[in-house]
């Protein structure tokens, strides 16, 4: 039986004979239904007309993504650490020539993902690497396709490797989680603090696609938990959105910002 796709969010479900009735992902209030409907595809499918997109980002921080893009658009982020390499985000495609590149960078270790939105096609990824995933047990409700290979952690922060760090955020989603990379000097957040056009700010949203904003309590949580740690660049969720310099204070003065928009300041 296939394990289909949904071709807005990009999530793999549970191996079904029919393709499921819904997404709940993209029926919450964060997400939407594609336009033209709830539709859904396969990983066969997805292989016959997309392919993959590998950039080097910075040294030993490689970019994997889809072209053309596909469901969310995002790419993901292999992280070449000596204790093991980390994914970072993941996306729904996963071919032959990814295949071949990450074994080429030393494999896959562990998985980390940021929030339910880019979960895909983690269970593919973690079977053909042999990897463990780490999502926060906060959003464990979101996990379409449950698997064994996952680990549901809690508490604030988890420790992937030396200088490599999980930090509980909130936010966008409970579970909302960035990776700290203390050898790249780099904060990895997803759309958990989202690097916005103007790439010397970042912002926070409850629901980007419908415009839904975070409280002020959200906001200080976002800021306190980054606050013990140093970076001076900020990978967001798609190509080129990077903060180059000054990562940390572009998070405060954002933040600041975004409280004055808001009359919370």
């Amino acid at each position: 039986m296939p394990h289909f796709i949904c071709v807005t969010c990009g999530s793999q479900f549970a191996e079904t004979d029919e393709p499921p009735a819904r997404c709940p992902i993209c029926e919450d209030e964060r997400q939407y239904v594609g336009w033209d409907g709830q539709r859904w595809t396969t990983l066969d499918e997805l292989r016959r007309d997309h392919g993959a997109d590998i950039r080097e980002e910075a040294p030993r921080l490689t970019g994997i993504g889809t072209k053309p893009d596909f469901a969310i658009g995002q790419r993901a982020l292999l992280v070449q650490a000596p204790g093991g390499n980390v994914l970072w985000d993941c996306i729904s495609l996963l071919d032959d020539e990814i295949g071949r590149t990450v074994e080429e960078l030393g494999g896959i270790s562990a998985i980390a993902i940021s929030h339910p939105h880019y979960y895909s096609s983690l269970v593919e990824w973690a079977r053909a690497f042999d990897a463990t995933v780490h999502l926060h047990a906060a959003d464990r409700e979101w996990v379409m396709r449950p698997d064994e290979r996952i680990d549901f952690w809690d508490g604030e922060t988890r420790e992937l490797g030396a200088g490599l760090t999980l930090v509980r955020c909130g936010g966008h989603f409970e579970g909302g989680t960035v990776l700290h990379w203390a050898a790249g000097d780099a904060l990895l957040s997803g759309d958990i603090v989202q690097v916005v056009p103007d790439r010397r700010f970042v912002s926070f949203m409850y629901s980007y696609p419908n415009l839904i904003p975070l409280p002020a309590a959200a906001i200080r949580r976002i800021v306190a938990a980054l606050e013990p740690y140093e970076f001076d660049r900020i990978y967001g969720a798609w190509w080129g959105r990077v903060v180059s310099e000054g990562g940390k204070e572009a998070v405060r003065r954002s933040a600041e910002r975004y409280l004055r928009a808001i009359g919370a300041s």
